[in-house]
Parts: C-alpha cells; sequence; structure tokens
C-alpha cells in the first residue's frame, strides 16, 4: 500500500535531519515549501504528480506575488523531495527536473564601507551610562559586535557560543558550529579579543545558575537572535552611522574588507564556512564596486570633468 503524502514527506524530512544533518531552520522552510506541493496535488499522491502539473503549480505561486526568490527555493524543495522518491524507487523519473523558477534579480548583499565599521565600532556610546546594569550590557554589546565584525560569523553561531566553548582567547581563535553541522575555526582579532576580555571580567554580574552561553541577557539567560539584532539597531542609531545595520551585515563586511585587502577568495571562503566557492564570489562583486569608485575618484581620465 502507498505511502500517504504527510509519511513520505515526514520520512524524507527525518533523513534530511539525519544525514544530512539539516538544521531546524531548514526543515521548517522544507517542510513550508512541501506543504505547498500538498496542497497542489488536492489529495492526488506527489508520486502521481506530472511535470505539467507542477509548472502549473509554480505558476499560481507566481501569480500571488511570491518573491522570485521564495519559488526557487520551493522549486528546490519539490526537486530535493522527488529525487529522494527517485532513489527510493518510489518513481521512475523526477517531474520537477527541467522546471525552471522566475529569474530573480541579482542583488548585491549591503555591506559597511570601512570608515563606517569604525563609526560603528571605535567611538563611544554618546552620553553617561544611566544605569547600574548599563555598563555590562554596553560592554557586552561591544564584544558580540567586535566578534561579529571580526571573525565573520553567522548570528545563529554567535548566540550559540558557551563559555568556557569554542572561544580560545590565549591563541585569538574561535570555533563555532555552522550549517550542516560544519565545523570551522576563524581567527579573532585584537580589538574583538580586547572587547571580549572585557565583558568576561563583567560577566559573572549576569550569570544565573551557571548558565553556559557566552552572551547573556539582563536576566542570565542566553541571548536570542532577535535581541542582538535589536541591540545592534539601536547600538548603530546611536553612533550615528547613517544606515540600518543587522547582524548578517557585519558577516558581509568581514568578507568584503578582508576580501579588498587579500585578494584570497578561498581563505574567505574557509572562514565564512562558505560549501560551494560559489557563495563566496558575490563578495569579488563588492570588491569591484570598491575598485571601481577608487578609480573613478583617482584616474585623471576616468569621467568627464
Amino acid at each position: 500500500m502507498p505511502e500517504t503524502a504527510d509519511a513520505s514527506v515526514e520520512k524524507f524530512l527525518t533523513e534530511l535531519a539525519i544525514q544530512r544533518g539539516a538544521s531546524p531552520h531548514t526543515l521548517a522552510a522544507y517542510r513550508r515549501d512541501l506543504a505547498r506541493l500538498t496542497e497542489l496535488a488536492a489529495g492526488v499522491e506527489l508520486a502521481a504528480l506530472k511535470p505539467a502539473q507542477l509548472r502549473r503549480g509554480l505558476m499560481a505561486l507566481h501569480s500571488r506575488a511570491l518573491a522570485p526568490r521564495s519559488i526557487a527555493r520551493t522549486l528546490s524543495a519539490w526537486r530535493s523531495y522527488y529525487a529522494w522518491l527517485a532513489r527510493r524507487g518510489a518513481i521512475a523519473l523526477n517531474p520537477a527536473d527541467g522546471l525552471r523558477a522566475p529569474k530573480r534579480p541579482h542583488v548585491l548583499p549591503k555591506a559597511l564601507g570601512i570608515d563606517q565599521a569604525a563609526a560603528l565600532l571605535d567611538r563611544p556610546l554618546a552620553g553617561p551610562l544611566a544605569e547600574s546594569a548599563g555598563e555590562p550590557l554596553q560592554v557586552r554589546d561591544a564584544a558580540m559586535f567586535e566578534l561579529l565584525y571580526s571573525s565573520g560569523l553567522r548570528l545563529s553561531e554567535l548566540v550559540s557560543l558557551d563559555w568556557p566553548g569554542g572561544l580560545d582567547l590565549a591563541t585569538g581563535e574561535v570555533t563555532v558550529t555552522g550549517k550542516r553541522k560544519k565545523t570551522r575555526t576563524v581567527p579573532v582579532g585584537d580589538k574583538a579579543r580586547a572587547a571580549l576580555e572585557a565583558w568576561l571580567a563583567l560577566r559573572p554580574l549576569l550569570l544565573r545558575d551557571e548558565q553556559p552561553a557566552l552572551f547573556l541577557g539582563r536576566n542570565g539567560t542566553r541571548l536570542t537572535p532577535r535581541q542582538v539584532e535589536s541591540r545592534l539597531a539601536q547600538w548603530a542609531q546611536r553612533q550615528g552611522v547613517g544606515v540600518h545595520v543587522h547582524p548578517h551585515m557585519l558577516r558581509h563586511s568581514f568578507a568584503s574588507h578582508v576580501l579588498q585587502s587579500s585578494g584570497d577568495l578561498r581563505a574567505v571562503q574557509e572562514m565564512l564556512g562558505h560549501a560551494s566557492i560559489a557563495a563566496t564570489q558575490i563578495y569579488t562583486h563588492l570588491d569591484f564596486q570598491h575598485l571601481a569608485k577608487v578609480y573613478d575618484s583617482a584616474h585623471p581620465r576616468a569621467k568627464a570633468k
């Protein structure tokens, strides 16, 4: 007797979690995309759907004004699911093969300029520290933002750090576990090390119940990603950076600035933890933009006077 759609989808997601080490965030995205497939099937077995039906499903998503990036991700999830069915012998051919999602606009990641990064991290916050708990919180925030920029960490990697754990201030390194449970070790710069040492000296003031998290909230619990995002946005506004700054922008800035200085794409790939060099190559476009600005301002015949 054939499996129900829900049963086969759950088995597929279980294998993703166990064999590929997919994160809860990735699994939630797959579940959402495959729910769209189940909705499209309208009671028909997923294994019985044909390419034409899937194509109509993609067109329906497009008609709902779903972003091209989201449609492409949905198609990728469908393709992976049907490839899994084919490996199990449930279908002969993958009906999602050959289908194409709408073209996605080529949007470069936003990165701070070097001067903006300095303005964000170097200048002292305006005004006195108003409350007794203010100083450890400000010192903690400075350590977090220095580490994000210094080592190119993902937000999830930052909030997952424990103490003692992956951070080694003696050697100036931090070891994190990123996507697909891939572990990497990246350098920690001198300014970040100094900021972290200052935070660790104050961390006991917020520590409760032997909480292992490196970065603690006011109540002594591990900081959430949303809390870090909110604190960084407030920090950037108070520092007068002039743009909305989010944690991933510091990762982009790290990659762009290291690439500008070194030109070593492979090294940047390794430090970012990218599985493919193609994901890192986007920063070559950012680097070219920087070079183009330098050329335009410096070359005597770059543009008409």
